[in-house]
């Protein structure tokens, strides 16, 4: 496994990380495929014994049970001191007033729960799943401060935003001498590259790490095209991001499956050292459901992508409508 510094940080995380969406309950009424509680061990286990110290879930996650399940399985099988917990902070977790957002209200109680859930007492990064309409910045970012000041979180970070809001969330903890954003986790991957626009060259300019989520495209750069899976024919979400560009995304994955055959590797470490390659990237966040996925994706570090390979690659993209920032 390698190891790099977290942007601007001197923390140390590997360059995948174990994102924990797909652990959690399928009966919550947030995604019916996850893997419950003794199939996620297995998955977490073999990430910690294959050299993975970074983990990514957010509250939203099976609505709590994503949490639960990660915090339990850290807590039993890691040294805390070595590995780097993520969490996120934003959506809806319950009907009714003061059930979602980024007020100081909202903030202060959902990392209280969230580190609960955890059985932890602090997080190394707390995100901001999505900006929030509905509350001031400078609300949100006081609020952001007090829990690093507090020990309940070590860094922050952002997800999913257009690059100006960012940069008006950075300026104004600066202002006012708050703790300022050190990661980005953003929708990145060959099927949806719009972040190339504005957020990686602002990233890479502040030294703001990139973890983007979906890096695989919910699997559809790993597989056959005609191939289904219960995920491919039940998760919502992916088919609003994916569905619409079908044609047009097919020639990309046309060409993942090329180079795999040309290098004689899996298209999963295709796509992944496609995104390595990026200066900004420090580590893409894998949704592995099966022990098997992670070990293909650390192969991923051993790919090592020609020029000539990257344009290959990235020829046939055409732009997409903006997804998952409002």
């Amino acid at each position: 496994m390698e190891y790099v510094t977290f942007g601007h940080t001197g923390m140390e995380v590997s360059r995948i990380c174990l994102g924990a969406m797909g652990f959690g309950d399928p009966n919550s009424g947030f995604h019916e495929w996850v893997l419950e509680e003794e199939e996620s061990r297995r998955v977490i286990k073999q990430a910690l014994t294959l050299g993975i110290n970074f983990f990514d879930t957010a509250n939203v996650y099976s609505y709590g049970a994503s949490e639960r399940i990660l915090g339990k399985a850290l807590n039993d099988f890691a040294n805390r001191d070595e590995i780097v917990v993520a969490t996120k902070v934003f959506s809806e977790m319950r009907k009714g007033p003061n059930g979602r957002g980024l007020s100081r209200k909202a903030i202060l109680s959902e990392i209280d729960q969230s580190l609960e859930r955890l059985g932890m007492d602090y997080v190394d990064l707390y995100i901001i799943h999505r900006w929030d309409y509905n509350t001031p910045i400078e609300e949100t970012m006081e609020a952001l401060h007090e829990v690093v000041k507090s020990g309940k979180a070590r860094y922050i970070g952002a997800s999913a935003m257009y690059a100006w809001q960012f940069a008006k969330a950075q300026a104004v903890a600066e202002k006012n001498g708050w703790t300022k954003f050190v990661s980005m986790q953003d929708h990145l991957n060959l099927l949806y590259r719009e972040e190339e626009r504005e957020m990686l060259p602002l990233c890479q300019d502040q030294q703001i790490a990139v973890t983007p989520y979906s890096p695989l495209a919910s699997g559809r750069l790993t597989r056959d095209w005609s191939a289904t899976t219960k995920r491919f024919e039940t998760d919502k979400v992916a088919q609003s991001k994916y569905d619409n560009t079908l044609e047009q995304d097919r020639v990309i994955v046309e060409r993942v499956a090329e180079l795999a055959e040309k290098y004689q590797v899996e298209r999963v470490q295709i796509a992944l050292a496609w995104l390595l390659q990026k200066e900004q990237v420090v580590a893409p966040i894998i949704g592995a459901t099966k022990e098997s996925h992670l070990v293909s994706a650390i192969k991923a570090l051993e790919v090592k992508l020609s020029l000539e390979d990257v344009a290959f690659l990235e020829e046939p993209y055409v732009p997409h409508v903006i997804m998952g920032h409002s």
